[in-house]
């Protein structure tokens, strides 16, 4: 490997158990440096109270030993609404400041989806608009900015053929990309050959796992050939060296705070 390797963990992993979970941001870094995770990955839907004081969370972060890796959030208009964008940037242009306090931090936009009716070309187009010009926010505040497709509900960007037309639209100077081996897995009949097409955009991963039948699995209990893709990524350009696991499956939604540590287990299998 070209880079040291350093394992995160994704708060979407209690964020997807909706109303069921009622915990906090501090049980979450609780949870997350008790699972063996040096780096957290958290949404402006889990901030909770630290929405507003990043010195606050920084400070909690520390003291658990932990950092952040990324801050990462959506929005309601898929970013596919021209009329959303001035919003959507204004959203953008807060959780650029908020991770400009946190060094190395980036901001990771969530996937494109359709929300409304009208012509898909159309939809590539305001959402690469956005895209592109969320990462110029970045750039002027010292803040990498990178695109997280999903194979979520609605998403725009599912198959290879969907992967292509964004990345032909946004501007690699300005937009990173998060690959999620999952979310690709799902969508793609090569996910390596997608990574390889990109790699030059990739700056830092999401670890997921799927059955064979498109499933979410336990890592290392799918098709996912993990240390495939851990080689692939660990000798892209841009890469920061953070691996970051984001757990969906039956058995997180059973609970979350042991599946995450079983997959920190299965990471040190690989020599993580």
């Amino acid at each position: 490997m070209t880079k040291a390797i350093k394992v995160g963990c994704q708060t979407f992993t209690w964020e997807m158990l909706g109303k069921a979970w009622t915990g906090t941001p501090d049980d979450l870094i609780s949870a997350i440096a008790a699972g063996g995770y040096s780096g957290i990955e958290i949404t402006d839907t889990m901030i909770g109270r630290y929405a507003d004081q990043p010195g606050e969370f920084a400070k909690a972060l520390k003291d658990s030993g932990l950092q952040l890796v990324s801050f990462a959030f959506g929005s309601k208009s898929g970013f596919t609404v021209a009329d959303a964008m001035k919003d959507d940037l204004t959203a953008a242009q807060r959780w650029i400041d908020y991770a400009a306090q946190f060094p190395g931090a980036l901001v990771s936009i969530g996937s494109a989806t359709v929300v409304s009716e009208g012509p898909r070309d159309d939809k590539f187009a305001i959402a690469a608009e956005f895209y592109n010009r969320a990462g110029a926010l970045g750039k002027a505040s010292g803040v990498d900015v990178a695109v997280h497709p999903s194979s979520h509900h609605n998403t725009l960007l599912f198959n290879r053929a969907d992967y292509d037309r964004i990345f032909a639209l946004l501007d690699p100077e300005l937009v990173g990309w998060v690959p999620d081996t999952g979310h690709i897995l799902r969508g793609h009949e090569d996910m390596l050959d997608t990574m390889r097409t990109y790699r030059d955009r990739i700056r830092y991963l999401h670890l997921k796992d799927v059955d064979a039948n498109d499933r979410w699995a336990m890592l290392g209990k799918g098709v996912l050939d993990t240390p495939a893709v851990i080689e692939l990524v660990a000798s892209a350009p841009l890469f920061n060296g953070w691996l970051v696991l984001e757990e969906e499956s039956e058995t997180a939604g059973a609970d979350p705070a042991a599946a995450v540590k079983v997959n920190r287990e299965t990471m040190r299998g690989y020599g993580a």
